[in-house]
């Protein structure tokens, strides 16, 4: 072993290192023994013969030492130490301790080998400076990694996430493609585009072990202890196999210390709420377990044919849609009766659907959907898959019936599924069919009252049938269980809605809620579709809007106009029909409609063909398709209650044609106005406003919504109709 001396002998000759002769060469040395260390420099004067024995006798004992000593080059030391931004003199100086093998301390000899790879390193692992018995091998060697490899494939593998087929290489004819660990990815409820292939072991499912294992988190799931005795008393604790001898020491050392009497624990409610919330959080972590099991859509043949479905669906994960389809029928031709092949032959097409923009291949999609459902000895889980998925593509293609009949297909397949019950509810909803969907959620809440999903839909639906006290507290009730599927602003703006016109001032802390959670703009503007960004404000000018020259028609020839609507409001010709949307409180409201979704309606400018004669040179206005340009004829008496339009995407032109002098207004968030003959008023409705008739005869105006002026030509091009 090379030691540093610990202090400079400046008289004393030194023997050259092998670093200042190398390749016969005098390098100088950087040591703390160096040459140029010592005073004044340079090696002392000596004779021919002594300096001849000197370096005779350093041979001599080199080779020795090499062969019985098992000394080790350190040029190679140096020259590998270097590699690491070293130099010699840090192995003089100890500084290579970082490389201490052994752990004793040092650098030496052993540590050396380790260092030039002749050696494997063998770290101490020990609790205190004198204890260095114990030691665990850094380096495992190829037999010993093997061996740990299979001993961690036969062992349970309680903690693995799900498998994702796209990160891993699928090998024809492999017993477990499941071999690459990666980050856990939790399970949607039912099913989802990205396909996750089955477990053909006949092994338990990592999620279907005891609850005394290691979930995906890392926190030890603990077993719930027995009714007349809680885990404080007990002191045992459920663990995992990978736990147990730790816990068994814990355990040994708790047995040999001196025990003590327990103080009585005070019985009563402290006891009961122990035990309450030991409970809750089993119960809160069976359920977290039973969402992360993955859906089993193998049967015994799929699993035969196991990996070639895995290859398949790869192209398919991968985005090669086209191979992936020309794969899966391969796999139809050679087994015509695999439910797998059939629902990735669904999954190609559908996804090949949506790259090509093409409903013909959505609909082949659909088919083969239904043909993977129909198979016999399918699976539950790909029957609910196939299913399922062939409902949603039914309503995107809007074939509503289509849908609401697949979904009733699946009902009765699974009678137990509240979750299939609300989807078959909102395929009525969508199909319009509100009584089919108030069955189907009065049979959910009678077997599952607390369901949240189900309370806000059957409240949106009572509030609908304008029972507006009773739709409250199922749409408060459903809102604050949290569930998924009840955070819509929909459900936020009617159970508002209803508070207001029950008088309840409460209704604007579910707005601030709605708001908060992104669904409004602000408490005041509540509309549902909306585009980022345009400027809102509850009052326009017309310089503002920039259509100054719509509006100067309008007043410039406001008589005409009025003319040809008193001669629609005969009460003969029944052009007026009533306002629909149940926005009045009392009174008679009236409607004539020109221009609706950017279009004519009927034959309705025949009444009043001056009228469109004017709008047909405004496309600000004609083309709007999210507004209407009608004729509105108030009653007295009348009350529309506080509301707010669909769409911040307009706004809306109010021209006064017959204005009583008092008695009627208009408010628009705390601002209340009032019409003038020949005036426009422009204001955005998607702000809440309201209006209150309280005149001695009636009230008409001339609506005509425009575009927002912010909207740019593309988005009036593209926005869908409202």
């Amino acid at each position: 072993m090379v030691q540093r001396k610990t202090k400079i002998q400046p008289k004393k000759e030194t023997i050259p290192s092998s670093e200042e002769v190398k390749n016969g060469k005098k390098r100088e040395s950087r040591g703390a023994d160096s040459a140029a260390a010592r005073p004044g420099g340079g090696i002392p004067k000596s004779s021919v013969f002594t300096w001849f024995v000197v370096l005779a006798l350093l041979g001599v004992w080199s080779s020795v030492a090499v062969l019985y000593f098992d000394i080790v080059d350190y040029d190679r030391v140096i020259a590998r130490a270097q590699e690491f931004h070293m130099n010699f003199s840090d192995v003089l100086q100890g500084k290579l301790k970082a490389y201490d093998s052994d752990g004793d301390g040092d650098f030496d000899i052993e540590d050396a080998k380790v260092l030039l790879g002749l050696k494997e390193a063998q770290r101490a692992v020990r609790s205190s400076p004198e204890d260095r018995t114990v030691t665990e091998p850094v380096v495992e060697t190829a037999n010993q990694q093997a061996t740990k490899k299979q001993e961690e494939e036969e062992e349970p593998q309680d903690s693995l996430p799900e498998y994702e087929p796209e990160q891993t290489e699928s090998v024809p004819g492999s017993e477990d493609i499941e071999s690459e660990i990666q980050a856990p990815q939790p399970l949607p409820p039912i099913v989802q585009d990205d396909f996750i292939p089955d477990d053909p072991r006949d092994s338990l499912h990592p999620y279907d072990d005891d609850i005394g294992s290691i979930d995906t988190t890392g926190a030890l799931l603990t077993e719930p202890p027995p009714p007349a005795e809680s885990a404080v008393e007990s002191g045992q604790y459920e663990t995992s196999s990978k736990f147990s001898q730790e816990a068994e020491v814990i355990q040994e050392v708790k047995d040999s210390e001196p025990t003590t009497e327990p103080e009585p624990e005070p019985q009563g409610e402290t006891h009961r709420e122990a035990e309450e919330i030991t409970e809750k959080q089993t119960e809160d972590k069976l359920k977290e377990k039973a969402k992360k099991k993955k859906p089993k859509l193998l049967n015994k043949l799929d699993k035969t044919i196991k990996a070639e479905i895995d290859a398949a669906e790869k192209l398919r994960k991968k985005g090669k849609v086209e191979e992936a389809l020309k794969a899966f029928e391969l796999l139809i031709q050679q087994n015509p009766q695999s439910p797998r092949a059939r629902f990735g032959k669904a999954q190609a097409e559908d996804d090949l659907a949506e790259k090509l923009r093409s409903n013909d291949m959505l609909l082949r999609a659909i088919n083969s959907y239904r043909e993977a459902a129909d198979l016999p000895d399918v699976s539950p889980d790909l029957l609910r898959a196939a299913l399922k998925r062939r409902s949603e593509r039914q309503q995107f293609l809007g074939r509503m019936r289509a849908s609401v009949a697949t979904l009733e297909r699946l009902v009765h397949a699974f009678p137990d599924d509240v979750s299939l019950k609300n989807d078959l509810g909102v395929a009525h909803l969508l199909l319009g069919d509100n009584t089919g969907a108030k069955k189907v959620y009065e049979q959910v809440l009678a077997t599952a009252p607390h369901n949240g999903f189900a309370k806000v839909h059957y409240g949106f639906i009572l509030k609908s049938e304008n029972k507006i006290e009773e739709s409250i507290p199922y749409l408060k009730e459903g809102l604050e269980s949290g569930e998924p599927g009840t955070d819509d602003g929909r459900f936020y703006f009617h159970l508002g809605d209803a508070l207001q016109r029950v008088g309840d001032n409460s209704a604007y802390h579910w707005y601030e809620l709605g708001h908060q959670r992104g669904h409004f703009a602000s408490v005041w503007q509540r509309s549902l579709y909306n585009v980022d960004g345009l400027r809102a404000q509850p009052w326009w000018t017309a310089k503002e809007t920039g259509y100054t020259d719509l509006v100067k028609v309008l007043e410039k020839n406001w008589r005409t106009i009025r003319d040809e609507a008193l001669s629609v409001m005969d009460q003969n010709t029944g052009m007026f029909v009533p306002e629909e949307e149940n926005l009045r409180e009392k009174g008679e409201w009236g409607q004539y409609t020109l221009w609706q979704q950017g279009r004519k309606v009927g034959n309705a400018c025949q009444g009043v063909p001056k009228t469109c004669a004017l709008l047909e040179r405004h496309p600000e206005a004609t083309g709007c398709k999210r507004g209407q340009i009608k004729f509105s004829v108030m009653q007295p008496g009348t009350h529309v209650w506080p509301h707010t339009g669909p769409t911040n995407c307009r706004l809306r032109m109010h021209l006064g044609l017959v204005v009583p002098k008092q008695g009627c207004r208009i408010r628009c968030t705390d601002q209340i106005r009032e019409w003038e003959e020949g005036k426009v008023l422009i204001f955005d409705d998607s702000f809440e406003h309201e209006v209150w008739q309280d005149a001695d005869s009636y009230r008409l105006i001339f609506i005509v919504d425009v575009w927002h002026p912010e909207l740019t030509h593309n988005q009036r091009q593209t926005l869908s109709p409202i």
